[in-house]
């Protein structure tokens, strides 16, 4: 949300879930269909598949913890969708609309703006 007086951006209220990739990627798989790195369950910790490499964000949680803690995650937030609120209130204060791809594209080449820095941070 933002605050019209002081033009501060904040984040709704609960936990970002976490990420069930590894920090350091080991195990890659090349396929005919692409890269591919683990995953694993976010609580027990159990390799469970395979997500592409380029995936911007993994959360599993495997069926027998989902049974015992699956309500757990109830009101956590993904952190993509964190990102993509931050993007469109960022476009709310600066220009008052939301901007198309093309303006974007500008931003991101003549700016310097936080507008500019996010959408550079999330490519």
């Amino acid at each position: 949300m933002i605050d019209a007086d002081k033009q501060i951006i904040t984040l709704p209220k609960g936990e970002v879930l976490p990420d069930s990739r590894m920090q350091e990627t080991k195990g890659r798989v090349f396929t005919a269909y692409g890269e591919y790195i683990p995953f694993f369950c976010a609580n027990c910790g159990e390799h469970k598949g395979w997500v592409p490499a380029d995936s911007t964000f993994m959360f599993y949680l495997c069926r027998k913890c989902e049974e015992t803690n699956g309500k757990l995650t109830v009101g956590m937030r993904l952190p993509d969708e964190d990102y993509w609120e931050l993007l469109k209130q960022e476009q709310l204060a600066t220009y008052g609309h939301y901007l198309t791809q093309e303006e974007l594209a500008k931003v991101v080449e003549e700016d310097a703006s936080p507008l500019a820095a996010l959408l550079k941070q999330g490519r």
